[in-house]
């Protein structure tokens, strides 16, 4: 499927992993409906796709913590005669906070943004992409879904969900044309450890763990256009994960315990 007259929807477009498969997905003629919370970064980038490629695209301004986005980001594309052909189920954060210290609102919010829109967007594409018979839904897990959960954050657990619901997703779906993948990058240059507040014990980790968003976004369309229900960017996260996930859940528990870098 290439993108003359398809249209993408990319959540979290304004930065990092969303906006550079924003770029590469305008690089390839799709239109977009961008969604994220920052309307100075999302006019910004919209501008620069529609010049740069000549690629209609339309941004949504929206917080995925609220329950009702989900169902009025569907609503907008059809407003806007937007077919969705491809999503990209990217936005994402995490919390360097105890689960206990946490108010529930926060909580409440981070399972929201990362398991139930997450979940709900790719349903209600999926009326339309099954009467086309095609359609890519691509959904951000991580690398952390196949290493040993560290204390208190719920983020490996929610990435987990994202990864498992993503291949059960491709098994029911592939015979109709739908392709499903769960991508699951290590550390990427981006401002995720800004917002979660760890950027100086990023900043401390080997040079040779991180990708460019690029890299990362390279590999993930590949992944989903060959049909491969599972994405595991760069040779170094590719070992990492191989190597962990096999463990005795009893040796992961400690490991998850004694080896979290931003603890």
């Amino acid at each position: 499927m290439n993108g003359s007259s398809r249209t993408a929807l990319v959540t979290g477009a304004s930065a990092g992993i969303g906006a550079a498969f924003a770029r590469h997905l305008a690089a390839e003629g799709y239109s977009l409906l961008l969604v994220a919370r920052r309307s100075e970064r999302l006019e910004e980038l919209a501008g620069e796709l529609s010049r740069d490629h000549g690629v209609r695209c339309e941004i949504m301004v929206a917080d995925l913590t609220d329950p009702k986005t989900p169902a009025s980001i569907i609503d907008f594309a059809a407003e806007k005669a937007m077919d969705i052909d491809v999503l990209i189920n990217n936005a994402g954060l995490s919390r360097n906070r105890s689960f206990a210290e946490a108010p529930w609102e926060e909580l409440a919010g981070e399972i929201q943004l990362m398991i139930t829109a997450v979940t709900e967007l790719a349903h209600r594409v999926l009326p339309g992409m099954r009467e086309r018979g095609r359609g890519y839904i691509l959904n951000l897990s991580s690398i952390a879904a196949f290493v040993p959960p560290p204390k208190s954050l719920l983020y490996t657990a929610i990435k987990h969900y994202v990864l498992d619901m993503s291949q059960a997703l491709d098994m029911e779906l592939k015979p109709q044309g739908i392709h499903v993948t769960a991508l699951c990058p290590g550390f990427t240059y981006s401002e995720f450890h800004d917002v979660m507040g760890t950027r100086d014990e990023a900043n401390r980790l080997p040079g040779f763990l991180w990708q460019r968003p690029e890299e990362v976004v390279r590999e993930g369309w590949n992944a989903v256009v060959k049909g491969k229900p599972v994405c595991v960017p760069g040779a170094v996260n590719k070992i990492i994960g191989g190597t962990v996930r096999p463990l005795p859940v009893r040796l992961q528990y400690y490991l998850g315990r004694s080896m979290n870098p931003f603890q």
